[in-house]
């Protein structure tokens, strides 16, 4: 009996020791993460996520409401698929996502852009009235299934997920742009191709338009998904990083929200363009931090029409084109009757960087005009 109660007191010695091992590898695991810098900085929340803790805000203690089973559901997803390091390849290209109603006007010139850039870029075109007729081999039998589209239509939205669902078939894509058959290139090759695969950003316009065509269009039917306090206006021509193209095309909740709620004639005779406000209110309340919350595609707005500025043969002058690619602050106009200026400062990986690459809406008829510029300008068009 002397000899087991010996044995047994012997043991709380050694417990204790455990117990003082476990918690010294606690502190030493919570000063790793508290003070280890990391690829992108002094990030705390890196141990966690490769993303960092943007991501853990998808499920904040404080949110003003219980979440339903499919907001869960649907936030899990985008959490994982955040924090997921997309396979590296050898090879990375810029997917060019163009959606026209036919052939397109600018097609020598993009040929031009493209020119001596083989492998590092693909073509995907959604035409949506007739097949096109192509002038360049890169565009020949880059056609994918396409749907009929009209203006101001939920069929643009679901344009725009065909032509990502395609582009992501392709691993070595790795950053998605979408344009449409009135845009041009104002920068060369070079410059656009390293601009968005080193982005740590996606270049998705995102504000707060107070006014009839922002939070006037919204309606109380997102409820309960959809607040009005996340409600976002932003510019139709994104461009984004792979894991984000992945994450829209696997949202099925706010997708359908918009489909049904986000649309012309709706109660009260209230048009709402999802094309307008489906990306914007999405990344806004799930990765505010992943976006820009500006395009890199120049539209002007300035004369608070239903349609952006158009530039004919006659606008097209080297000075406009250097007036372009020299922009570094990106402006939204509220449709409220202050039309307040919001200026949003063209951030690239930490840096003040020019804002814009490419640029619309252009008339078929500045096609020579440009090409001769593009051709013969370092400035305008210059790396």
């Amino acid at each position: 009996m002397m000899i087991g109660l010996r044995k047994h007191k012997l043991r709380r010695p050694a417990l204790v020791i455990a117990l003082a091992s476990v918690a010294c590898f606690v502190m030493i695991i919570t000063a790793y993460i508290y003070s280890t810098p990391t690829r992108t900085g002094s990030d705390k929340c890196n141990f966690y996520s490769s993303e960092g803790c943007r991501t853990r805000d998808l499920f904040p203690n404080d949110f003003s409401r219980e979440l339903t089973d499919k907001e869960i559901e649907s936030r899990v997803v985008v959490k994982d698929l955040l924090n997921y390091v997309p396979i590296q390849t050898n090879t990375p290209k810029v997917a060019f996502l163009f959606m026209t109603p036919g052939t397109l006007p600018f097609e020598k010139l993009w040929h031009l852009f493209f020119q001596g850039h083989d492998g590092r870029f693909s073509i995907y075109v959604h035409a949506s009235r007739e097949k096109p007729v192509h002038f360049s081999r890169y565009f020949v039998g880059r056609e994918i299934h396409s749907e009929p589209v009209s203006w101001g239509s939920f069929a643009m939205m679901e344009a725009e997920r065909r032509l990502l669902a395609n582009a992501l078939l392709d691993p070595d894509n790795q950053h998605f742009v979408l344009l449409s058959e009135s845009c041009i290139p104002i920068r060369h090759f070079e410059f656009v191709y390293n601009y968005l695969v080193f982005t740590n950003v996606s270049f998705i316009e995102c504000f707060v338009d107070p006014g009839p065509h922002g939070n006037g269009r919204y309606i109380e039917h997102m409820l309960p998904e959809v607040e009005m306090k996340d409600f976002r206006k932003g510019s139709q021509w994104f461009s984004m990083k792979r894991q984000h193209a992945v994450i829209v095309i696997a949202d099925n909740l706010y997708f359908t929200k918009f489909k049904y709620y986000c649309r012309p004639n709706m109660e009260g005779g209230r048009n709402c363009y999802s094309d307008e406000h489906y990306l914007p209110t999405y990344f806004n309340m799930l990765d505010p931090g992943g976006i820009s919350n500006r395009s890199v595609t120049y539209v002007d707005w300035s004369e608070g029409k239903w349609h952006p500025r158009s530039f004919g043969a006659q606008h097209i002058t080297y000075k406009l084109l250097k007036t372009l690619t020299s922009l570094n602050q990106s402006p939204h106009i509220t449709s409220d009757s202050k039309r307040t200026v919001l200026i949003t400062p063209c951030m690239w990986n930490g840096s003040k960087r020019p804002c814009y690459l490419f640029a619309r809406k252009f008339y078929p008829e500045a096609l020579d005009k440009l090409m001769y510029l593009f051709a013969n300008s370092t400035v305008s068009f210059g790396n």
